[in-house]
């Protein structure tokens, strides 16, 4: 692990919500006092920050990354930004991972985002160059303000993404050119799978007669297909899974059912503690908690890497079996925050979020 006083060449001076920063560019910060008689504990210290549960690092509860970006690269351009990480490493602070995003740009860098926009527009050339192609799709809400996207801004959009193609950092899964300049997708490959992650939206961005264009043999013939299982069997005994593709293990789940199966769920669950675990990696606890009904659990997790790292999920008890249900992935604290408060069969009363946009 390096000190505050190794790799760096710089320093910059901010002003961060009404506080001063000294700023090195290896992602270490100093905060000056705000009263020279009164020193506070943290003042005058070079810190990398304290990790938090998210996975972000902090000063006195001011999130590091917020610092570094405006340090070297000025005040965020408008409060829909975002600093991202380039990496996806929420612990590397150093300023050329960081960059101030639109939630345009980072919903572009949303595959489930992209496909639907390719759906609808064709391409996502053909979305930057003329948003208004999205018309009167049938997007659901998470996505209908894009239907708002001025020229100017798909323009702005557009070169800063081309600015990331051209540059050597790549992106989740390759450089974000080669999706910005891809050919037009074939909506119909593959088209056993596409029924299936669409048939799961809540409400689909496909026209309805999407799966009749060239399709009609199997799919309409066979008018007594079977329906996709609400829920799977998941790799621990017992447990299964609902909207979670990926067989998983359940470190947590009871292996006994007993009189109050949830209650004995909640006993084994633990804040830090591994909550699931798949091929691809393993979440921990942020929070949990029982809703009021006393018919939900609701987690909030966290998974390292990835572009929406947090989650929150469902576990409920039906027909015997201890029933896990993905409730979805979110960018931000507030929106895991927002949609764990939900889950939980609760009012939030802290308004709209940035995930309710992506």
């Amino acid at each position: 692990m390096i000190n505050t006083d190794e790799y760096y060449n710089e320093e910059k001076q901010c002003i961060y919500k009404n506080e001063t920063y000294l700023v090195r560019n290896n992602g270490a910060v100093l905060r000056y006092p705000k009263n020279a008689n009164k020193i506070r504990p943290l003042d005058n210290k070079w810190t990398f920050g304290n990790l938090g549960d998210k996975g972000y690092l902090y000063i006195a509860g001011v999130q590091v990354h917020r610092i570094v970006a405006t340090a070297f690269y000025g005040d965020a351009p408008s409060t829909q930004h975002i600093v991202d990480h380039i990496d996806t490493n929420r612990q590397n602070n150093r300023p050329e991972n960081l960059h101030w995003v639109t939630k345009l740009e980072n919903a572009l860098n949303n595959p489930i985002t992209r496909k639907r926009i390719i759906t609808v527009c064709g391409s996502i050339e053909a979305f930057l160059e003329n948003p208004s192609l999205l018309g009167e799709s049938r997007l659901d809400t998470n996505f209908s303000w894009m239907r708002r996207v001025t020229p100017e801004e798909a323009k702005i959009s557009r070169e800063k993404l081309e600015e990331w193609a051209k540059s050597d950092v790549p992106s989740l899964g390759g450089k974000i050119g080669q999706w910005i300049y891809k050919e037009q997708m074939s909506a119909l490959n593959n088209m056993d799978k596409w029924k299936r992650i669409w048939k799961n939206e809540k409400e689909s961005a496909l026209p309805d007669d999407f799966f009749k264009m060239e399709q009609k043999t199997n799919y309409l013939e066979n008018q007594n297909e079977e329906e996709i299982p609400d829920y799977v069997e998941s790799l621990t005994v017992g447990a299964v899974q609902r909207n979670w593709r990926t067989p998983t293990e359940f470190p947590c789940c009871p292996q006994s059912i007993g009189d109050n199966p949830l209650e004995n769920y909640l006993k084994n669950l633990q804040i830090g503690k591994i909550f699931s675990k798949n091929q691809y990696g393993q979440s921990k606890i942020i929070q949990f908690g029982l809703s009021k009904d006393k018919n939900t659990i609701a987690v909030q997790t966290y998974t390292e890497g990835g572009v929406k790292s947090l989650f929150v999920a469902k576990v409920t008890f039906e027909n015997n079996l201890f029933v896990h249900t993905n409730d979805g992935s979110y960018f931000s604290d507030e929106g895991a925050d927002k949609y764990y408060t939900l889950a939980l069969g609760e009012e939030w009363i802290g308004g709209d979020v940035f995930d309710d946009y992506c």
